[in-house]
């Protein structure tokens, strides 16, 4: 394939994987609502987009999954991600945005790491790489948060309210059964979709 072809291909399925990220965005299928927090399987068309295209690619899509994100907290429609709007508009910044492109790249680079590891094993990388893309969303999310905001008055509430002493235990109890279910999902998705994609891709 030319480099022109090849070019209009990566924006086609780039358009695509944007708009499916948009369109989950406003629906449930892309954010669920669990008590304070909004645990998210935007993830997982970041993870193919990362794993089929590369790190660069991923980052741009992490990027449309954070700007939804921050969308989220500026309009209302996330009660956490307003409060952290409303005390530091910067720090809510990295911890919507820039935590998801830092997602979206390091899936690209780890899977790219995992082809060289493991050449034979294709569908075992692309599991993982969807495996650690929710992984990742979550450290990166959760620990920019606690970075920014776990000394609020905010947070300290939600600490009080679920018996936690210190920033992990609020990690793991926040997070919980809900961050592994999402996890196992973007794990099975991802490499269901992308295994197939990549042999077209790389025809």
């Amino acid at each position: 394939m030319n480099q022109s072809n090849s070019s209009v291909r990566r924006m086609a399925a780039l358009a695509l994987l944007i708009a499916i990220i948009v369109v989950m965005s406003y629906t449930p299928l892309g954010y669920l609502q669990i008590g304070p927090i909004q645990m998210s399987l935007l993830t997982i068309p970041v993870a193919i987009g990362a794993v089929v295209m590369g790190p660069t690619d991923g980052a741009i899509l992490g990027g449309v999954f954070g700007l939804t994100s921050l969308f989220s907290a500026i309009s209302g429609r996330s009660a956490m991600g307003t409060m952290m709007f409303s005390i530091n508009p910067f720090a809510c910044f990295v911890v919507c945005f820039v935590a998801r492109v830092l997602m979206g790249w390091c899936t690209g680079l780890i899977f790219k790491a995992l082809q060289k590891a493991m050449p034979k094993k294709e569908k075992l990388s692309c599991a993982l790489g969807g495996l650690l893309a929710a992984v990742l969303n979550t450290v990166f999310f959760m620990g920019s948060l606690v970075l920014f905001f776990y000394q609020t008055e905010y947070i300290q509430n939600l600490v009080s309210a679920l018996h936690v002493s210190n920033p992990f235990a609020f990690v793991v109890v926040v997070v919980g059964l809900q961050g592994v279910l999402e996890a196992i999902l973007c794990c099975v998705v991802t490499c269901a979709v992308s295994v197939p994609l990549r042999k077209i891709w790389n025809k």
